[in-house]
């Protein structure tokens, strides 16, 4: 039990720190390539602190172990939305920009909604399905690199910013950071994972119910601390685009790339049954996220206490119900 505390405690400072020179890079490395900085959230840093995901729901499709593969990936873009908008918001109000309302969240919901009907159809996501959402996901991606460059060019034309850092520091300073965080989330997943596992033997639970749980919260918080750490870093900077784009880049990373990887490598089979509940939370918060940013073009810190208590009674309603 010691050790595992332990691990989790070096967790966080792996998290925190890496969070912190991750925005110092990612900033720089948008001004270099001249992309804007909801861009960068969106790829380098959204899919960069996805990597925990996509490590832990391939291998456990591999095993056949579709409570950890389905429930990782859920349970993360729910705390994506709920708990780490919410936590973010807080602590800065975060804007949104039209681009954002009128293709990045659309296509969220859309990514969403797919993922939705593919594990609905036949109880389980095939190969093909997963090659479609990986394409989709790299059609997007090109589509947003394309438009940034454009629009980011004619900006620095009129107004010019000189890059805080070298090409190559900030490029190092996002791979080491990268890496920190993944091995930092990966210490506290094994450390939190432990310590549920001896007290789900003590509660009397099932394994497969205790595998599905911790799918659901700890592995799905575990593998969102990137996303965390990197969003509060990035809005305590004033660098709330690049908050708001990881989040929106993670959850899309989530579905389309993990999901469609995963099912590439071998179909996920028991994809509906067991998270009807969970996919209607995170389609719902998706619209809410939606609904929010649309009213009054930003999350205020009520909003995001909302996301945050509709966080804290989704975790009660898996734990007991």
């Amino acid at each position: 039990m010691l050790l595992s505390i332990f691990f989790i405690l070096i967790g966080f400072v792996l998290l925190m720190k890496g969070g912190d020179f991750l925005i110092d890079g990612a900033v720089a490395i948008a001004q270099r390539a001249k992309l804007s900085n909801m861009v960068i959230g969106l790829t380098v840093v959204g899919f960069g602190t996805s990597m925990p995901e996509l490590l832990v729901s391939t291998q456990a499709a591999w095993v056949g172990s579709s409570g950890l593969a389905i429930g990782n990936v859920v349970g993360s873009n729910i705390a994506n939305v709920a708990l780490i908008l919410g936590m973010t918001s807080l602590i800065h109000p975060l804007p949104s920009k039209r681009s954002m309302l009128r293709v990045d969240i659309p296509f969220l919901l859309f990514a969403m909604a797919i993922f939705i009907v593919f594990a609905f159809t036949e109880d389980m996501i095939q190969r093909w399905q997963g090659i479609c959402m990986v394409l989709m996901l790299i059609g997007f991606i090109s589509w947003e690199v394309i438009q940034s460059r454009k629009e980011t060019k004619a900006a620095m034309e009129v107004a010019p910013v000189k890059a805080p850092m070298p090409l190559w520091r900030a490029i190092l300073f996002v791979i080491v950071s990268l890496a920190a965080m993944v091995w930092g989330a990966d210490l506290l997943i094994d450390g939190a994972s432990a310590i549920a596992m001896e007290l789900g033997q003590l509660l009397g639970v099932g394994k497969e119910e205790m595998e599905r749980i911790i799918g659901l919260t700890i592995v799905a918080v575990g593998t969102s601390l990137p996303e965390l750490f990197a969003s509060v870093m990035a809005a305590r900077k004033g660098e709330t685009d690049m908050a708001v784009g990881n989040i929106i880049g993670s959850v899309s990373f989530n579905i389309l790339c993990v999901v469609g990887t995963a099912s590439t490598i071998t179909p996920i089979h028991h994809a509906w049954g067991p998270f009807a509940i969970d996919y209607a939370v995170m389609f719902g918060l998706g619209i809410l996220l939606w609904t929010f940013l649309y009213s009054h073009r930003k999350i205020v810190r009520w909003e995001g206490a909302i996301l945050l208590s509709i966080y804290i009674l989704y975790l009660v309603r898996t734990f007991y119900i």
